[in-house]
This record gives C-alpha cells, structure tokens and sequence, in this order.
C-alpha cells in the first residue's frame, strides 16, 4: 500500500502506541538499572571479602609472628650451645654436636654492668687459630657497617687460617620492627647453616646488604627463603614457617643479656672485649692483630 492509501491513525491509536513505546524503554531502563546495581553490589561483595581475606591474611601473619616462642628448642647442625654460628677458612663451618637450649635456664641480666663481661666459649683452645666472636643483630646499622669495615679483613685472615670468625645473632632489636625481625632473621640464618653450611656466609652477607630500616616491618618470611635459595642454600620453607630455631635464638639472646651484653655489635679476640677498657681507643685491626701476634 503507497503511503498516500495508507490508513492514518488516529490521534488515540498515536497517543497509545506512544505510550507502549515508553513503557518498553522505562522498562528496559529498569531492568538495565537493576542490572547495574547487581553488578555494582556483587563488586562490592567481592571487593570487601578482598579487603577481609587481606585483612586476616595479615592478622593471622601477625599473631603467628608474635606468638610465643617456647624456651627450650634444637640447636641448628654447625650451631653450638652458646648460639654461635664458627666460620673457618673458605666458608667452612664448624661442626658441632646437635644439643637442645633451654632459655628458662638462663639467669637475669645483671642489675649493674659488669666491669669486665666474660663470653662463653670465646676463648680459643690451645693451638687454635685467634677466636673472634661477633654478637650481632640483623637489623644493627652499626652491626652493618662493623661489616662493611672489617669483614673483607676478616675472611682474608679466615682464608689464611689465622682466626675463626663465630656470630652468635641475637633478637635484641625486635622491638625495632613490628614483626619481630632480629629473631626471624635469626632463625632464617641458623635454618640455611643446618641445611647448608657452606652458604651460611653468603647469607650473612645478604641479609645485611639488604637491612631493613628500624621501626619498619622487615623483610617478610617469605623473601627470606628466597633469598637463601638466591645465595644458593637448600630450602629452608618449612624451617621458616615452624620456628624451628626461634628457641635457640631466643635462648641466645637470654645468654648474652645475662653475662652482661647490652648492644650489639659485641666483639670479643679470644675472650677479650674490644671497645672496653685498655682497649677503647684502639682501633679494631690494630687489636685483633695484636691477638694475631701474641699466638705466634
């Protein structure tokens, strides 16, 4: 039908199907509307149980990093009981009889500091290379550059068979983060020298070229491992995540206070304090080859 024979419409029938028109596009509207807000409003379900599932991930790493650690505990294979970690020459370590620690042994720390603090263990024995012990914490900044200083020296005199070089890694500064990191450091270091001695080393050198500041949370468990596979240690995970030698840290850190140690880092020549007394203004290479000299 040409348009000029086409049946006009009335206005009624015009107004009518104006008016379903209308509707259609209200009601397509609505359900579009409706659409949206179910999508908005799952966005939101699924953006808080997010933020939830965070939110618990890092309570729960929180409360499992602040739990208490029980006082007695293994010592790490190569660890002795005095918690000291002996470096020989080429990055050979020590070996020691496997013990357990017991920190609830350990006494108070003296209410007055000793005249003269006497190390367990740091003297040499008789025909042995020069013992320097080293009580340290990984978060120390002067712990970082006593090594940046003396290590490269002291693995050269290691290498030549003059001295053995033991740190004993307290958590003295986990108060100095908000997980408790001197400790974990600890443990994470003592778990590579039971997995893999001849890394241990390695691992001391990374974890202080990669402090953390104090008062920040610290390097997390989880990049610990991977930085002992990095300098390449064997797997500590499962060692990380148990806490296997949070007890002997701690026990260490019990020890050291009690014998009068009250800040890292604390260096002892074969038993002898450097920094205290006689010693104070003597530079550290000049008073660790003196110790040299005086075994001959």
């Amino acid at each position: 039908m040409s348009p000029a024979n086409e049946i006009r419409k009335s206005k009624a029938e015009r107004t009518s199907e104006a008016r379903e028109k209308a509707r259609l596009i209200r009601e397509a509207q609505l359900k579009k509307d409706k659409r949206n807000k179910l999508l908005i409003g799952w966005g939101i379900v699924v953006a808080v149980v997010a933020i939830l599932a965070v939110v618990a991930l890092v309570v729960t790493t929180t409360m499992r990093q602040n739990a208490p650690i029980a006082d007695q505990g293994p010592t790490p294979a190569n660890g002795n009981i005095h918690g000291g970690i002996t470096l020989l020459a080429n990055s050979e370590v020590a070996k020691s009889e496997p013990a357990t620690v017991d920190a609830a042994s350990v006494g108070e720390p003296p209410q007055a500091a000793p005249a003269e603090v006497v190390a367990p263990g740091a003297q040499a024995e008789a025909g042995k290379p020069v013992k320097v012990v080293l009580y340290i914490d990984f978060i120390c900044p002067v712990c970082k550059n006593f090594e940046a200083q003396y290590n490269e020296q002291l693995t050269s005199l290691r290498n030549e068979g003059k001295i053995s070089v033991e740190y004993r890694a307290l958590g003295f500064l986990d108060s100095r983060s908000s997980t408790n990191y001197s400790s974990r450091a600890a443990n994470a270091a003592a778990c590579v020298v039971n997995e893999s001695p001849e890394k241990y080393a390695a691992f001391v050198d990374a974890l202080f070229a990669k402090q953390p500041a104090e008062g920040s949370a610290g390097i997390s468990d989880n990049d610990l491992k991977k930085m002992a596979t990095d300098v390449g240690a064997k797997p500590i995970d499962t060692c990380v995540d148990d806490k296997t030698y949070r007890p002997f840290v701690k026990f260490t850190t019990k020890e050291a206070a009690a014998i009068g140690v009250t800040g890292t880092p604390t260096v002892f020549v074969d038993g002898q304090q450097w920094g205290k007394g006689a010693s104070a203004q003597t530079p550290f290479p000049d008073f660790l080859q003196a110790a040299i000299a005086a075994k001959g």
